[in-house]
């Protein structure tokens, strides 16, 4: 199939992963430092035992964790979250066959901040600018909720940083009928002063963002749209408007599952995201 009959048919892939929300790793309990702890077949890595590391970006210092071997994989984490919130189970399965590489954002975490406005374009150049720190041209990139609208805005701003693409508990604006919920949260934390100041400021940039909509059609890259049917704050059917806009993405529903569902089912998150990562074939090429 080539791309023009892609087009024609709604230039998506659905794959429905029928899973129960029982499929649960477990991660980090018990662990000595160093170790890790196998779950089923896979390893889990330990946050604890991996040392940060800091990298000069845009005027702070951002701290990160790398883990595997291989190529590179930027994990872009979600609103309120540091890198410590991953799962490791799911880290260690996609560490299993690439060099990945965790960062908290500045003002989170052990990374600093400075005076700049909070915007989520910022939070992309720092992801671009994080990648040549690092000594890459170029990274797949991975991004959760709010991770997932920095990394819309990292492909749609640094084209040429982002090879693969995984967008997961996504959508295009905070400001829909189907993402209420969201756009609530998010709005009452960006005046909340009991906050600490990072997660406030990650509130503001979600709010002064005007969306992606119009530029998705734009994307030129192998992207998969990942989301839970349960997700009641980036629901699927904001998904499958996205996966109609970016030409041959794939869509991923999990049945059952709720927002960030690597939390609950980090297995099967895992291998999901190691099967599309590893195909040589690009719909776009069909």
């Amino acid at each position: 199939m080539n791309k023009k009959h892609l087009s024609t048919l709604a230039l998506a892939l659905t794959i429905c992963l029928l899973i129960t929300a029982g499929c649960i790793g477990t991660s980090g309990t018990g662990q000595t430092a160093g170790q890790t702890v196998a779950v089923g077949q896979h390893q889990a890595v330990s946050f604890n035992a991996t040392p940060v590391k800091y990298a000069d970006v845009n005027g702070v210092k951002l701290g990160y964790r790398e883990f595997g071997s291989g190529e590179p994989l930027l994990m872009i984490t979600g609103f309120g979250n540091t890198m410590g919130d991953w799962n490791e189970t799911f880290i260690g399965i996609l560490a299993s066959k690439y060099h990945v590489y965790i960062y908290d954002h500045r003002g989170m975490g052990y990374s600093s901040d400075n005076n700049a406005t909070p915007s989520i374009p910022q939070y992309a150049d720092d992801a671009a600018a994080l990648m040549s720190a690092l000594g890459y041209d170029s990274m797949h990139v991975y991004g959760v909720s709010m991770g997932s609208t920095i990394s819309q805005q990292l492909v749609i701003d640094h084209p040429e940083r982002v090879r693969k693409l995984v967008l997961d508990s996504v959508s295009y604006s905070i400001r829909l009928p189907e993402t209420k919920k969201l756009f609530n949260a998010i709005d009452s934390a960006a005046v909340n002063t009991s906050l600490p100041q990072g997660i406030q400021e990650e509130a503001q940039a979600n709010l002064a963002w005007n969306g992606s909509y119009d530029n998705l059609s734009s994307i030129h890259k192998d992207v998969m749209l990942v989301v839970g049917t349960a997700d009641v704050l980036t629901p699927d059917s904001v998904a499958v408007q996205m996966a109609g806009q970016i030409n041959g993405s794939w869509l991923v529903r999990f049945k059952d599952l709720p927002h960030v569902g690597s939390h609950y089912a980090p297995v099967e998150y895992g291998e999901n995201a190691l099967t599309f990562l590893g195909m040589d074939e690009s719909p776009l090429n069909k």
